[in-house]
């Protein structure tokens, strides 16, 4: 009985320990967000467009090395950047990547695309 009594309690110091460590691990995040959204923050503030965009790469880079999957509105953003730095061929692959990753971004894209067109011309 006393036997019983002492391990009862040594029990319940492991089970107890084990679900606070179980609870540490947190949730997988479905993306891998990486600097996106500071990155983003940095776009509204009227940042360094071309040090945002290097950023960014990077920062796909090492998501893609993780095998990791890149947020909704990561490449459409990249393409803004691109945009606004004059480099239309790799907005449009941005743009087509984001279409690509999430179908339902695909009338925004195309509105995107049509208006870069336009202002092409």
């Amino acid at each position: 009985m006393t036997r019983y009594l002492i391990c009862r309690p040594a029990f319940a110091v492991a089970l107890l320990a084990s679900a606070l460590l179980a609870g540490c691990s947190g949730p997988k995040t479905m993306y891998q967000w990486e600097g996106y959204q500071p990155q983003v923050y940095e776009y509204f503030k009227g940042e360094s467009k071309q040090a945002q965009a290097l950023a960014l790469e990077a920062d796909l880079e090492k998501i893609r090395a993780k095998n990791g999957v890149v947020p909704p509105g990561y490449h459409a953003q990249l393409g803004l950047l691109y945009s606004s730095l004059g480099k239309d061929d790799q907005m449009v692959q941005q743009f087509q990547a984001e279409k690509a990753e999430f179908p339902e971004s695909a009338a925004y894209m195309d509105f995107l695309l049509k208006n870069a067109k336009v202002a092409a011309q």
